[in-house]
């Protein structure tokens, strides 16, 4: 993290992205520092994943930080236009198609460039950086080649080459934490207890990854979301190789295992502190990671461009929209009812408690980026932990959370007070917040912005590969037998087509010549 009245671009010129982030916050809290008219095109910086050729990811990205000719960086949005990116293969022989939208204006005085390739770019690419016609930072960049693309089965064959250049955090809390209930694992058991008691509860994917391939069969009857933990692990092991490993994910909506002798390890997309599960990212996350500019529009890098107006334009009010999948909901909009002024808090759909909707009333459905208009945002449970908690986060608006007992992987990171606002779980001082909140601006917004900085780091898409990499690493190592292939286990194929299965992989070609030699 830098000193807290560090302002000089050039100490951040080899700075991680991770560092970045962080002196990002302290300019985007530091309002006295208001960002000039004049952008100042070689002051500016650019840094961030996307620049290096060995972190692969669906929709690789950067940021550009805006600096004016003072060195200062600015703080507020010199409009959305101010960046233009090109992306083009440096050998004018290869035709691969790169989706380059424009970049997302952050409103803080950066900008979220993202760009998707739909093959895999031998010779390398051109990135080019454009203010007004004029070159950015050291812009052109030069990406050396090969650059894969998403679906190239082109794993590094070393994990902690790969663990390096993804620059995954040491350790994550959260994982430690939920390994602590299994020093060892014993397979024989796991393999007989789990179907016993689990089978029945919903449902269940028993996967194998031997050799780097992907094999499940499924137990229970509602086992349709096993799409989405197929799809992640699918493009791991495309990326990294996995140790040989055997587990169970829970692809229903409530953590498993409640007790605490004799608890078995299941990976569940979320926790509760009523149950051992291991938690993964929640399928949400990481198939809006997988599917970012392919048609899903509510991801963790495109909500960071639409998160509204600027603070001071926002409505001061909390705001919520939603389903009835729990009671203290229906409670949320009688508040709302009854002081408007502080809150506006609508049903969207009835399932639940349909005997209700005649009384409460149905509200029409708001587009997400919608809600940003509002500087408050009350987050409530759904059946579990309500999953939109990430994407409100990455707003530029403060959040509200109701206190529960669930949690999904990132949680641990947080601190109360620091980057939200807890309220008790029946609701009984969320009217006190909300006028803490509108008597409090400056410190509120600070909140804010400190939960949408963090939120920034702990989410990013290479995080969440390092995330589930460290859980089956972590799992494997306390094995006990043999993970193996069961006979009505399937292969889990990569479904690509001709045209997106195209790839060469080098790492493959070099780990081959090296088996020949030693032979």
């Amino acid at each position: 993290m830098f000193p807290e009245h560090a302002t000089s671009v050039e100490p951040l010129r080899s700075c991680s992205f991770s560092q970045f982030l962080g002196f990002i916050l302290l300019c985007s809290v530091n309002l006295l520092g208001c960002c000039s008219e004049q952008i100042s095109p070689e002051r500016c910086f650019v840094v961030g994943p996307g620049l290096n050729p060995d972190i692969v990811l669906p929709v690789r990205y950067f940021i550009i930080q805006a600096v004016d000719s003072n060195g200062e960086n600015l703080t507020l949005s010199p409009g959305a236009d101010a960046f233009k990116v090109k992306i083009s293969p440096l050998n004018k022989q290869e035709h691969v198609r790169i989706h380059v939208p424009p970049a997302l204006d952050r409103k803080d005085g950066s900008f979220l460039a993202r760009y998707r390739l739909y093959g895999t770019v031998l010779g390398g690419l051109k990135v080019e950086v454009l203010h007004q016609g004029v070159a950015v930072a050291k812009s052109p960049y030069t990406i050396h080649g090969p650059v894969y693309h998403e679906y190239c089965d082109c794993p590094e064959e070393d994990p902690l080459v790969w663990e390096s250049t993804m620059r995954c955090p040491a350790e994550e809390p959260q994982i430690l934490k939920d390994f602590e209930s299994f020093p060892a694992i014993d397979l024989q058991h796991l393999r007989q207890e789990v179907p016993r008691r689990f089978a029945n509860r919903g449902g269940l994917v028993h996967y194998a990854i031997i050799n780097n391939h992907l094999y499940r069969r499924t137990l229970g009857k509602y086992t349709d979301f096993k799409m989405f933990s197929d799809e992640m692990l699918l493009s791991l092991t495309r990326k990294v190789k996995v140790p040989d490993v055997e587990f169970y994910i829970n692809v229903g909506d409530w953590p498993l295992e409640t007790r605490t002798v004799d608890v078995l390890p299941i990976l569940s997309w979320c926790g509760s502190t009523d149950t051992r599960d291991i938690v993964l990212p929640t399928y949400d996350v990481t198939h809006s990671t997988l599917e970012t500019l392919r048609g899903v529009t509510n991801d963790l890098l495109s909500v960071q461009g639409n998160t509204g107006p600027p603070w001071v334009n926002k409505t001061a009010r909390a705001f919520f929209r939603g389903r009835d999948s729990r009671e203290e909901r229906l409670h949320l909009v009688s508040l709302s009812k009854k002081n408007p002024e502080l809150l506006d808090a609508g049903i969207t759909a009835w399932f639940f408690f349909r005997d209700k909707e005649k009384h409460v009333g149905k509200a029409a459905l708001v587009g997400f980026f919608d809600f940003f208009k509002y500087k408050y945002q009350v987050n409530m449970d759904g059946t579990v932990a309500a999953y939109r908690f990430p994407y409100l986060m990455l707003g530029n608006s403060l959040v509200l959370k109701q206190d529960s007992q669930y949690y999904e992987f990132f949680y641990s990171h947080l601190k109360a007070g620091t980057h939200y606002v807890p309220v008790k779980r029946n609701l009984s001082d969320l009217l006190d917040k909300i006028k803490w909140a509108q008597e409090n601006d400056a410190r509120a917004q600070k909140m804010a912005a400190a939960g949408q900085m963090l939120a920034r780091e702990l989410l990013q898409p290479s995080r969440l590969y390092c995330y589930y990499y460290r859980v089956l690493h972590t799992y494997s190592g306390r094995q006990r037998g043999r993970p193996m292939r069961h006979a009505d286990m399937e292969l889990v194929p990569h479904t690509l087509d001709e045209h997106t299965a195209a790839c060469t992989c080098t790492r493959a070609v070099h780990q081959e010549s090296k088996e020949k030699d030693e032979l």
